[in-house]
């Protein structure tokens, strides 16, 4: 299972400013281990970000994006005490949820 992923989500203004850190290994399917054998892909297929159960973020990623990525948005319309919830789906079916509070 992967690491629990590390969001922070702070109010400036009008905008809600999320930021998060994800624990995953985002192999490309291009690296070889230590015998020479290709290592399988294994990378972060889907992401979804909600506010109080609101999808306000969908997006879908690839090979491209490096070992545990971080990725950055900004909402309109959310509030300091909302529920930031993010998801994501890989290629190999595994899954991760985690949520914060925006301060």
């Amino acid at each position: 299972m992967a690491d629990p992923m590390k969001i922070r989500a702070t109010m400036k203004g009008d905008i809600t400013d999320v930021r998060v850190l994800m624990g995953h290994a985002m192999e490309t399917g291009q690296r070889k281990d230590g015998d020479g054998n290709l290592i399988p892909p294994h990378f972060i297929q889907t992401l979804t970000v909600a506010i109080n159960g609101k999808v306000v973020v969908e997006g879908e990623t690839g090979t491209a994006v490096s070992r545990n990525p971080v990725f950055g948005f900004k909402v309109k319309g959310a509030k300091i005490g909302d529920k930031v919830t993010i998801s994501w789906i890989d290629n190999k079916g595994d899954s991760r949820s985690d949520e914060a509070t925006i301060a």
